[in-house]
């Protein structure tokens, strides 16, 4: 029989993660949760739907998932990365009760809901995700944003889903995606890797933004992006939800990143304070030995 460990990353999670554990729940042989200290019930919630629980404290996402792998070294099987707020769907549970095929990594379909409606067009609805990889075959890429798993071996694809179905509220997205911006600045400015580990679509959007769009001028390439998205990939044609989401992801979040972006470098000229510093200072990241305070 295929072992599968679950691993899901909470904090402030008790509105979800009964949800997620769940959804796996008939297929996992193991579910470790790794706390970053909820002020909610979270622990309790994920101890109770048979979760086994670690706490650590937050750094990064890259950080924390490889500390759970490192805690869960040796065990075998397969490894399954999960979000507090997503769920296996039925298609991708059968599929894996079904039986893996011998490669090092599987592509699932990730798809995502705002405000209770799915998201189905501009191109980000439903994408291919790696989330299924052989333990002590697969790492997570060291980036302080948009990280992905890089696995030594072969991939392949496999049928199902898993969907990102966050019921936090609006408020919360934001304040989240505020917090994302603060990363993807440190990602620019610091020039982490561009993970030459991936490969399909992750790789591909890579080398788009390294290549391309950071190239068009800062401010009017959040335009250019939310008219390919909007209109050329057909996000006008969702839902009232889904168009929110596509006006607040697709333009707003991009916008954001360039006027944090020219903040902190703003904040370099006047100042005269090395980029190390002006990251901490302007945006509360200490790219060093510290930790990041996590929204």
């Amino acid at each position: 029989m295929t072992t599968i460990t679950v691993i899901i990353l909470t904090r402030d999670e008790a509105l979800h993660i009964k949800r997620a554990i769940a959804s796996v729940a008939g297929f996992a042989s193991r579910i470790v949760v790794v706390d970053s200290g909820s002020a909610d019930d979270t622990v309790a919630q994920a101890r109770a739907a048979g979760a086994e629980v670690l706490e650590h404290p937050w750094r990064n996402y890259a950080d924390q998932f490889n500390w759970a792998l490192d805690q869960i070294a040796g065990c075998g099987g397969w490894v399954l990365r999960l979000d507090a707020d997503e769920i296996v769907e039925p298609d991708l549970a059968g599929a894996i009760r079904a039986g893996l095929p011998d490669v090092a990594g599987l592509i699932v379909t990730r798809r995502i809901t705002f405000q209770g409606q799915p998201v189905r067009f501009g191109g980000v609805g439903a994408v291919p995700s790696l989330r299924l990889f052989r333990e002590g075959q697969g790492r997570c890429e060291n980036r302080w944003m948009d990280e992905h798993i890089e696995v030594t071996g072969r991939v392949a694809a496999l049928h199902g889903s898993i969907c990102d179905d966050n019921r936090k509220g609006l408020d919360w997205w934001m304040a989240k995606h505020v917090g994302y911006a603060n990363r993807e600045v440190v990602d620019l400015m610091a020039r982490a890797s561009e993970g030459s580990g991936l490969s399909g679509r992750p790789a591909v959007v890579r080398w788009i933004k390294q290549h391309f769009y950071r190239k068009l001028p800062s401010g009017w390439r959040a335009g250019v992006y939310f008219v390919y998205r909007y209109v050329l990939r057909g996000g006008f044609l969702d839902r009232a939800e889904a168009r929110h989401f596509h006006v607040l992801q697709g333009f707003w979040y991009r916008y954001l990143v360039d006027t944090k972006m020219a903040e902190v470098v703003r904040y370099m000229k006047e100042t005269g304070a090395p980029r190390r510093r002006a990251i901490r200072e302007v945006l509360g990241i200490d790219i060093g030995s510290d930790r990041e305070a996590r929204p």
